[in-house]
């Protein structure tokens, strides 16, 4: 059986639109649902591609639908409960930088050559890396980030540096 190719760990067009998505429904949604219309205008984007991109975190079940007048997305879960390797994931798939690492937990099994392999731990190492720091981030965290980096901005009467500024 052959085994499908992994990516290197590179965050793709997808996987940077989709946490610019999440951050802004998460900063725009206390008025009712945020409309893929909105967010395709405050962050630049087309909505065909913004539609794909929301289909993929409703299916992953980040986002929830509302339908109607007045409709849009909302967030599932509170912003602090939604992980941005949650986001990525739901975006890109597996962040592995190989291979032979792409499915390490708890019940997996390495490499059949990890045994003797020069390079395995290294690859283990970056994957354990990359899942530490994006599955201890929250997307509430980025929200936090982004407002504590824009306070001054707001206070002196500029636009934040940011497409996802809140109302």
């Amino acid at each position: 059986m052959k085994r499908k190719a992994v990516k290197p760990v590179k965050i793709s067009t997808k996987g940077r639109y989709g946490l610019r998505m999440m951050i802004d429904i998460a900063m725009n949604q206390n008025e009712g649902p945020v409309s893929v219309r909105d967010i395709a205008r405050r962050q630049s984007l087309s909505d065909k591609y913004l539609e794909q991109i929301i289909t993929q975190a409703n299916k992953a079940g980040l986002l929830k639908s509302i339908r109607g007048a007045g409709g849009g997305y909302q967030l599932s879960r509170l912003a602090k409960d939604i992980s941005v390797g949650e986001i990525l994931r739901a975006m890109e798939g597996s962040l592995s930088p190989v291979e032979c690492v792409r499915e390490l937990g708890d019940d997996s099994t390495p490499c059949r050559n990890a045994g003797e392999c020069a390079t395995y731990e290294l690859w283990r190492d970056i994957k354990t890396a990359v899942d530490q720091v994006i599955d201890n981030r929250s997307l509430q965290d980025m929200i936090d980030n982004y407002t504590r980096k824009n306070r001054d901005d707001a206070s002196l009467g500029k636009e934040g540096n940011c497409r996802w500024s809140a109302k």
